[in-house]
């Protein structure tokens, strides 16, 4: 199977740039797996298709502000450091700009000095460990002189940081927001439990992989960046309850997917674990445990819209994107929203 069998041409202007005041108020497009079919809906209306013993599966990962602008105290030229994993307290793998200037032993300084770094290792990838310095709490350092790491496509600038957070975000470690879950506000996860919705929390540290796009001809050639993911015993009781209740198993995004279909067993069982996945989800791929997804519409040719394809056919899920860009839906980390239902 060909990357370009996943092509589709999409009008810059249908990107989204800025998130809306009112989350919940985005465009839902409803794509029948089975049939192509699809309904136009606010993404509100999703209460509709949720039953009592369902389980609604959400990615409560929080993004941190890993984006640091900086100087090289010896020069003044500037810099950047886009923290990507944390190896201790102090240290961490990240991508630098200017990579030729930032060699080992090179130092950067943030805020004036309030937290400055040495590139201790230059790893064969071209990542950077870095080594930072700062007196307090490096979380609250990092929430006063990071950035957002928004994608590159997103050239506005952020207003509110919250709002490249889901409402429910708890556990600090991505780079991305699992963007399908921006779309939720509180009162309207309410009304969902009040429903009889079991509401499951996975956490998946979502990376800068993310963004990678797929340069192999054949996707099977492509390599898929890893994840970490935990998944509590609440979880995976709920999960597990809803299959063997003969009720539906739907994902908020495809981080959530991804996360419960590596930790399941050949049988579709869940329990409590943690463990990093490459899972690389595209046609032909089986699913175990989940029946629905909640998601964005996604970048073409892209792992992301492979997946989707997976669970609902790539002509589906083209067809699908053609009336989405007919109807003028925003694409996207801000954009609109689908669910594929069964």
């Amino acid at each position: 199977m060909k990357t370009s069998d996943f092509y589709f041409d999409l009008p810059k202007e249908l990107i989204a740039q800025d998130p809306l005041t009112d989350r919940s108020s985005s465009k839902l497009l409803v794509i029948d797996k089975n049939t192509g079919n699809v309904e136009h809906k606010v993404f509100s209306d999703i209460i509709d298709y949720l039953n009592k013993g369902d389980c609604l599966v959400l990615n409560n990962t929080k993004v941190i502000p890993a984006r640091l602008l900086g100087v090289k105290p010896d020069t003044g030229a500037a810099c950047e450091v886009f923290l990507l994993k944390r190896l201790s307290d102090d240290t961490w793998e990240t991508l630098v700009k200017p990579g030729k200037k930032l060699r080992n032993g090179a130092k950067v300084s943030f805020g004036d000095g309030i937290l400055t770094a040495e590139i201790i290792e230059c790893l064969e990838n071209g990542n950077r460990i870095v080594k930072f310095y700062f007196d307090g709490i490096f979380e609250e350092v990092l929430n006063e002189l990071g950035e957002m790491p928004l994608p590159p496509y997103i050239t506005h600038k952020l207003q509110d940081k919250s709002r490249y957070q889901t409402v429910y975000a708890k556990f600090e470690g991505s780079v991305a927001a699992p963007t399908a879950g921006l779309h939720f506000t509180e009162e309207l996860l309410k009304k969902i439990e009040d429903k009889g919705v079991d509401i499951a929390y996975v956490t998946l540290h979502v990376g800068l992989g993310t963004f990678r796009p797929v340069k192999a001809d054949e996707i099977t050639d492509h390599e898929m960046h890893s994840e970490t993911y935990f998944i509590d015993k609440d979880a995976a009781d709920k999960i597990n309850k809803a299959k063997e209740t003969g009720h539906k198993v739907i994902c908020v995004g495809t981080t959530s997917c991804r996360t419960i279909e590596s930790a399941a067993d050949e049988n579709g069982k869940l329990k409590e674990c943690s463990g990093d996945t490459s899972i690389f989800i595209y046609p032909g791929y089986k699913f175990k445990v989940l029946d629905e997804l909640i998601t964005n519409f996604h970048l073409p040719e892209s792992t992301l819209v492979m997946l989707v394809s997976a669970l609902c056919g790539r002509e589906n899920i083209l067809r699908a994107y053609d009336i989405a860009i007919e109807n003028k839906y925003r694409f996207f980390s801000f954009g609109d929203a689908c669910f594929i239902k069964s």
